[in-house]
């Protein structure tokens, strides 16, 4: 069979008894079930009934409909008044749902208040609007989220903020740090999370309603008054203008959270790898075939972590096309708008669902402090060098200091002998003049920065 032999399908050829849900084995298995009901068919129709309801009752409240059929309108704009599989079929001939919600309530009143159904109203007024309901319900779950996080973070930070391991630049061992100041520096990106989610709420919890062009033409004299009575009914803020065309809160939404993912995608990757064989120091909860592998019955794989990268670096990947929604030509989009229906949702669950299971990484999280203090010691002393530099620098200058410890250190490492007994030898010093320092010697303020982050943090849950 050629091309020309091949049937036509699209959108008609779909089931009737409703729309196609494309299966994710990430949103089945571990996505966050608050949030994806936030995005669910129900609640999205559900924000566009909710808001033609408000509409009508605002208008009523300022004398531009009559309060009984107002009522009436709000009365019947409930879930069980759509034929949901009519609805997407209708949407796949008209390009948008409005048109078929509208109807279907007109049909089920009577002469009057079926003809003021959507009464001055377009189409993405009612999606807007719906769209800020959602995108309410998911910042109260991205902060619950957030907060959850924290607070695993926060604990860690203090259980753990005298337990001496290896810091790491460029893959390799450099200064001694302590575990609870590592998840002390996760904890202040937590914060800035927070308060990045906190910004963006006013920007996109705003009512939309300016009609078909953004003049509110079609509202008439009072126009303004009914967007200041309704906004509160619904819980949302007053707009100061139309926004059919500039879409920046929507974008800034998605910027906040590419954040919160690639804070989440750096903490699974530190899991990952301080969880390597060679390695080891820390690692995921364990539990009977957690993370098993098919064949090799000695594996415990880092699923959780496996799994907040498949979802966060996703989600960041995604909200970069939210900057192409902002392309909106003249007063309405041709097409760009459509990016959002898709990606607001998607990023929402992927988000939550990578910030759920972090914040579960960091509860469970397995400690091996045996093995930070052999991966030190394996160094012999090296990790230190920093330290005799500066016990050196005194008397001999920072750059002679630095070389003569410099050598010392490459002996050591040729010689496999411990880097003070090197820097004796190299330095010509007396054994008294080099102290034997341990890496607990050399932490400086990291006590008080972990501190001081879970302080700042904990004020930040009060406030």
């Amino acid at each position: 069979m050629d091309a020309t032999d091949r049937p036509a399908t699209g959108p008609t050829d779909r089931p009737a008894t409703g729309p196609t849900t494309i299966f994710s084995m990430l949103h089945r298995t571990f996505g966050d079930p608050v949030m994806e009901a936030a995005w669910s068919e129900t609640a999205t129709i559900e924000g566009w009934l909710r808001t033609e309801a408000a509409l009508s009752l605002a208008q009523a409240e300022v004398g531009d409909l009559d309060p009984a059929w107002a009522r009436a309108i709000a009365d019947v704009c409930t879930i069980d008044a759509i034929d949901v599989p009519a609805l997407w079929a209708g949407m796949a001939n008209v390009g948008y749902p409005i048109l078929g919600v509208v109807r279907q309530l007109s049909e089920r009143l009577p002469a009057g208040p079926s003809g003021v159904v959507h009464y001055g109203a377009t189409t993405q007024d009612i999606m807007d609007t719906g769209f800020a309901l959602q995108l309410r319900d998911a910042l109260d779950r991205l902060d619950a989220l957030v907060d959850l996080f924290g607070d695993a973070l926060a604990a860690g930070a203090e259980r753990y903020a005298d337990l001496v391991m290896a810091g790491r630049t460029h893959g390799q061992q450099a200064v001694p740090t302590t575990l609870g100041a590592k998840l002390a520096i996760f904890l202040r990106q937590a914060a800035r999370v927070r308060a990045d989610l906190a910004a963006v709420r006013p920007e996109v919890c705003v009512l939309s309603l300016y009609g078909a062009g953004g003049s509110s033409a079609a509202f008439g004299a009072n126009a303004e008054r009914v967007r200041a009575v309704m906004a509160p009914m619904l819980g949302l803020a007053t707009p100061d203008g139309p926004r059919h065309a500039a879409r920046d809160a929507f974008a800034a939404y998605g910027a906040a959270c590419a954040r919160a993912a690639a804070l989440c995608t750096r903490l699974a990757r530190e899991v990952i790898d301080l969880s390597r064989t060679e390695i080891g120091e820390i690692g995921e909860a364990g539990g009977h075939h957690r993370g098993a592998s098919s064949t090799m019955p000695q594996k415990a794989n880092p699923i959780d972590s496996e799994m907040v990268l498949g979802m966060a670096v996703t989600a960041a990947d995604l909200s970069g096309s939210l900057y192409r929604a902002m392309e909106v030509q003249q007063e309405r989009s041709a097409g760009e708008w459509q990016i959002e229906w898709h990606v607001l949702p998607q990023v929402s669950c992927l988000v939550a669902g990578a910030l759920m299971i972090a914040a579960r990484i960091v509860t469970g999280l397995a400690v091996h402090p045996e093995r930070m203090a052999a991966n030190l010691a394996a160094e012999q002393g090296r990790t230190i060098a920093e330290a005799y530099m500066f016990v050196l620098a005194p008397t001999l200058g920072r750059e002679q200091a630095h070389d003569v410890v410099y050598e010392a250190a490459v002996r050591s490492k040729r010689d496999g002998v411990d880097l003070r007994a090197a820097l004796i030898e190299v330095s010509g010093r007396s054994p008294a003049d080099i102290p034997a320092l341990t890496p607990a010697d050399w932490l400086g303020d990291s006590a008080a920065q972990t501190a001081a982050a879970v302080a700042a943090w904990r004020e930040g849950r009060r406030a």
